[in-house]
């Protein structure tokens, strides 16, 4: 890949212990938030927001390319997986520095068409300590043409040694998706996301699949890393079988096909 010129970007966040409340109320999880409170594995995800005037977002919600990112011509983004460290815990209430790089960008001609690939680094600290450093990989591309046949998905391992389902329901989705603030339209929009996105319903974050990940492996102990990688949507009528065999964690449809891996350790 193609290095991109150095930019970085900084931000702060109290890190509000309400928010993290709701995140956890949303997700079913019990206890209570104060500050001072350790915040579970991937919590990061719901503050450090990058709120942008309406006509500095793109036609998908997010913010208009070109900036942090650079504009590649592909309309389509979507979060493809990402890799996180985590080296000490981050506490609720307790003001947090947030930097992200952009490590390396490419443009690739796949199968279906063009790709562009974007790498973001992120470093959070508290309390002048690195806590977490994640690797976030996204990809670019062009809008679906209806006529051509949709990709297929590989199927999922079936030999989980533990599994839990679950489902996510729009409400969810809203709700995951203000917590984050992310406005793409894909997760709350149906006519967007089935029309000119040519999903076949509103697609629950690659994020909250991989944080649902997270917090199983997490119930079994402290997790240092984890490493994820999308393979296929999962869609808001649909309920996915999480499982996991020793460091070895995926996600499966209920048509048997993997939406997810990743590794934890």
């Amino acid at each position: 890949m193609q290095d991109a010129a150095p930019v970085e970007h900084r931000q702060t966040d109290v890190m509000d212990p309400s928010r993290a409340q709701a995140l956890r109320i949303a997700l079913g999880m019990g206890g209570e938030v104060m500050r001072g409170t350790v915040l579970p594995t991937f919590f990061h995800q719901i503050y450090f927001w990058d709120a942008r005037a309406p006509e500095a977002l793109g036609r998908d919600g997010h913010p208009k390319v070109g900036g942090l990112i650079p504009d590649m011509g592909l309309p389509r983004r979507m979060w493809a997986g990402g890799a996180l460290e985590f080296h000490a815990p981050l506490r609720a209430g307790i003001l947090a520095e947030k930097v992200t790089r952009v490590e390396n960008t490419a443009r690739k001609e796949g199968r279906s068409g063009p790709l562009g690939f974007v790498t973001l680094r992120h470093e959070v600290f508290q309390d002048g300590a690195l806590c977490v450093s994640e690797r976030q990989d996204l990809v670019y591309r062009e809008d679906p043409d209806p006529a051509a046949p949709g990709p297929v998905p590989p199927m999922a391992r079936t030999d989980e040694a533990e599994a839990q389902e679950a489902g996510f329901d729009s409400t969810l989705l809203f709700r995951y998706s203000a917590l984050t603030f992310n406005g793409h339209r894909i997760h709350y929009d149906l006519d967007y996301a089935r029309d000119v996105e040519g999903y076949g319903g509103l697609v629950v974050h690659g994020p909250l699949l991989a944080q649902k990940l997270m917090l199983m492996a997490e119930a079994a102990g402290p997790v240092a890393r984890f490493d994820f990688r999308a393979s296929s949507p999962l869609i808001h009528f649909e309920r996915g079988t999480f499982c996991r065999n020793g460091s070895d964690m995926w996600v499966r449809g209920p048509d048997g096909r993997q939406c997810m891996t990743a590794t934890v350790a």
